[in-house]
């Protein structure tokens, strides 16, 4: 992992916010010719996480675009369809959703059927900045968008079925959803609060506010709930991880701020797999470190660049049912894949 200077500065601060682009890298390359897929500890350790594949838009999933579609594309002078800065990712059986605010769009790929939908408007409101989604059990669709301050909940074809969330909303910045309790939490960076509301969008509750005491935030910028209902939520700029219950009481807390492996730089998604163990990118390593529950370092992943497995400023992740790892490689212009490697979950490095 790279090393990199321990003292906070208005860098840090424009990482949270940065837009831009970048280009999809080529695999790696054996002396054959034949492709290699990257894996995490490199050998002789045993291989813990292993990189699968890269998504930068339908194509790579081999889904095709209609003919008409194709037709008016080409008199257009357009290319290929890609993600530009994308920021949010879920999966739910084998269906990918991204959000996009380079496009700004949210697409939904759908393989198994070979189609793909990139919604740029809902019930007749353009998306403006669509960052963040997450994912009911049914395939519907949250759609977090910071500037139209407000969350829309969207059918599986990506066709409005209300607004979500609105009330007292600033700036929403990352989504979770709470099955069990039919509840939406909503981080709000600017109002330094999660915000918790009902099935119909009313708003059930709040809280947080800025400062660095426990259950306090400095830029609240992703959420995820691990397998047992817990709420894990990104607090930017105190550089730490904090846990709370399904009603919002303060539970753990982990993390430093740092250029070294355990410490957070620029910590943005967050999720947890199947083991309770938690992952975090970080924009400034362009990594992803995983943790225990208690913040104990297991292991990080990814560095800087445009090869498989490596990173420029990633955001969102998501870990799926099936311990798949979806990692938003933002100014990559992609979604990168990868698992745990079979009988082999992460372990502390050594």
């Amino acid at each position: 992992m790279r090393r990199l200077s321990s003292a906070p500065s208005m860098a840090m601060v424009l990482l949270l916010v940065a837009t831009g682009c970048g280009a999809p890298g080529a695999p790696n390359l054996a002396g054959d010719g034949v492709a290699v897929s990257p894996v995490w500890p490199p050998a002789p350790a045993q291989s813990r996480i292993r990189f699968e594949r890269s998504i930068s838009g339908p194509g790579d999933l081999g889904i095709a675009r209609p003919l008409f579609r194709r037709m008016i594309d080409a008199f257009v002078g357009r290319g290929d369809e890609r993600f530009v800065r994308p920021t949010g990712v879920a999966e739910l059986d084998g269906v990918l959703y991204v959000a996009d605010p380079g496009t700004p769009a949210l697409w939904i790929l759908d393989s198994s059927h070979n189609r793909y939908a990139r919604i740029d408007e809902a019930g007749g409101t353009r998306l403006v900045s669509p960052v963040a989604v997450a994912l009911r059990p049914d395939g519907a669709v949250f759609v977090a968008d910071s500037v139209l301050k407000k969350v829309l909940l969207l059918d599986r074809d990506g066709k409005l079925i209300r607004v979500a969330a609105e009330q007292d909303l600033e700036r929403p910045a990352a989504l979770a959803f709470d099955a069990a309790g039919e509840r939406l939490y909503v981080a709000d960076s600017a109002r330094q609060r999660i915000a918790v509301y009902a099935a119909d969008g009313t708003l059930n509750g709040a809280w947080g506010r800025a400062g660095a005491l426990d259950g306090e935030f400095n830029f609240p910028t992703h959420l995820a709930l691990d397998r047992t209902g817990t709420l894990l939520a990104t607090d930017a700029l105190n550089f730490r991880i904090q846990a709370f219950d399904r009603n919002g009481r303060f539970l753990w807390k982990f993390g430093r701020h740092g250029d070294g492996s355990g410490d957070l730089a620029a910590p943005k998604g967050l999720a947890a797999d199947s083991a309770g163990h938690v992952y975090v990118a970080d924009a400034l390593f362009d990594g992803v470190q995983v943790f225990e529950r208690d913040g104990a370092f297991l292991l990080a992943f990814g560095d800087r660049g445009t090869q498989p497995g490596q990173f420029w400023l990633p955001g969102g992740l998501f870990i799926n049912a099936q311990d798949r790892i979806f990692v938003a490689d933002g100014y990559n212009r992609r979604i990168q894949v990868f698992a745990v490697v079979a009988g082999a979950g992460p372990e502390p490095d050594q």
